[in-house]
């Protein structure tokens, strides 16, 4: 069976995770971290790519990302590759890839989706045990939680429509969303998101579905399993006509 192309959608926010090869780091101290937030931004800027949140885990990244045209989030994902794997290549006397294959990606509803996907990148550390509160920033798991704070503005983050509506100033932005990383979103979505990304398909509902349908021949979900069901005039064809009164 063919592997179906990449779903992705310009204009929409996309949650994509990358994640390493068995046994390699990601990065391997904080001029690893810094150079690979350089190469994040650089290959943002070249590709008209929106980064909305970000988390460097030890095994791999989490981007939550909006790209301006078709095929940007491949072209942006590769000049990520390229610019950072050689230094780390050279500075670590190494060979060979740090991916373990090709990046996943999902489409998401932004009403429904955005937000709680800013919130499962941005509160990892926490989950993993790294910081004693949620929305503590962690040295060892960089994330963009300190610029949605307030606590630095940082270069790598372009803030979404939503994130703004979240209040008028941004203190009042700062405390609705500490507020909402302290609240979480639940495992139930979190699995939603991680399955949707793994899998590559879209996350929405049935109405946004048809919508982000209408701009790619690429399926956005899974077609139902098992055969199709027959309509009741398929199942009728050929036998006689019911007669009224008999």
């Amino acid at each position: 069976m063919s592997r179906l192309p990449r779903l992705e959608l310009p204009q929409w926010p996309h949650l994509l995770m990358q994640s390493t090869a068995p046994g390699e780091p990601l990065f391997r101290d904080q001029e690893d971290a810094a150079a690979l937030c350089r190469a994040l931004l650089e290959a943002a800027r070249q590709h008209d790519v929106a980064l909305h949140a970000y988390v460097l885990r030890e095994d791999g990244l989490d981007l939550l990302a909006t790209p301006a045209t078709q095929g940007a989030l491949g072209l942006f994902m590769q000049a990520v590759g390229r610019r950072y794997v050689a230094g780390y290549n050279r500075r670590h006397r190494r060979l060979g890839g740090l991916w373990a294959g090709r990046f996943r990606a999902t489409v998401l509803d932004p009403a429904r989706y955005l937000l709680d996907a800013m919130v499962y990148i941005e509160s990892q550390p926490w989950r993993a045990g790294l910081v004693h509160e949620v929305c503590d920033p962690c040295a060892t798991m960089p994330t963009s939680l300190p610029h949605h704070l307030g606590r630095g503005s940082d270069p790598l983050v372009q803030d979404h429509a939503l994130f703004w509506g979240m209040g008028n100033t941004p203190f009042e932005r700062e405390a609705a969303w500490r507020k909402r990383v302290e609240q979480g979103i639940g495992e139930s979505v979190s699995q939603a998101l991680r399955e949707a990304t793994r899998k590559g398909w879209a996350l929405a509902s049935d109405e946004v579905l048809a919508k982000g349908q209408a701009l790619t021949a690429r399926r956005l979900s899974p077609k139902p399993r098992g055969r199709p069901r027959k309509s009741q005039t398929a199942a009728q064809a050929g036998s006689p006509p019911s007669i009224p009164g008999k």
